[in-house]
């Protein structure tokens, strides 16, 4: 799969300045973030680059996993040959693959062409209206309090927010906020992340008038590169980022071994 050229380790660094962990620590030619979060990337060791990894490696991200009472968990990209020695020693130690995400990239010229960016607002930091959005109907409130908390960390991260005209019942009072975004500017990239919409207003174009607002502000700033992250299984957000000109870089599974 190919999108814009970025580097691996310029995206991975910039996704863990978007979705900080507790601590991270580093070895050569990879990050291991540490967290108890709900929140898969913080607290799982991912590589620099696609590059076959040394076979050394696995012991040492266990011994720093374990020496911080956590589970090991790599994020590691699927089916790449390089990784296929290490893909098969995770598995002869009791590991297997979850879930399938897209790394897509983009430009920032993309986002900016999803709507109108005067329909949301940009702050320098969420606030309960925004947050709220996490806690609504139709979302686990643990996992939404948990990205909540996770994103309030991020560095160098615009929020946005749509607020509705009008509402459909049951739902908030017109005005409340609906869809909320942010676009953090680490790395010289814009990433989008913390994509969510009030299940009563999904389909009425307010997670493009995110997206354009994000878009606008990197236009603004003059960062003309953007990336992003979706599941592959939901399909209209896929859909959605593809329309904008976003093409997979390549995708990436959490490895795991049995909570018992």
């Amino acid at each position: 799969m190919q999108g814009v050229s970025i580097p691996v380790e310029t995206i991975e660094r910039a996704t863990l300045a978007a979705v900080p962990s507790r601590e991270l620590v580093e070895v050569p030619g990879w990050l291991l973030p540490l967290d108890t979060s709900t929140v898969s990337r913080t607290k799982s060791a991912v590589p620099l680059s696609h590059h076959a990894p040394d076979p050394a490696v696995l012991p040492l991200i266990e011994e720093v996993y374990r020496g911080h009472g956590l589970r090991p968990v790599l994020r590691l990209p699927r089916d790449v040959p390089a990784f296929a020695a290490l893909y098969a020693d995770l598995r002869r130690r009791g590991y297997s693959p979850r879930g399938l995400v897209l790394v897509m990239t983009g430009a920032s010229h993309g986002l900016r062409a999803a709507g109108d960016p005067g329909v949301s607002r940009l702050a320098a930091g969420p606030d309960d209206a925004w947050s709220a959005v996490f806690l609504g109907p139709g979302f686990d409130p643990v996992d939404g309090a948990a990205r909540v908390a996770v994103l309030r960390r991020g560095r160098d991260t615009s929020y946005a927010s749509v607020a509705a005209v009008t509402c459909p019942e049951p739902a908030p009072e017109s005005g409340s906020v609906v869809a909320v975004g942010c676009g953090s500017f680490a790395g010289g990239l814009v990433g989008v992340h913390g994509m969510r919409t009030a299940a009563a207003h999904r389909r009425h174009g307010h997670a493009r008038a995110v997206l354009a607002s994000i878009g606008a502000e990197a236009v603004r700033r003059g960062v003309e590169t953007a990336y992003l992250q979706v599941e592959e299984q939901n399909a209209p957000a896929v859909t959605l980022y593809t329309s904008l000109g976003f093409t997979p870089a390549w995708a990436y599974e959490y490895w795991t071994t049995p909570t018992h």
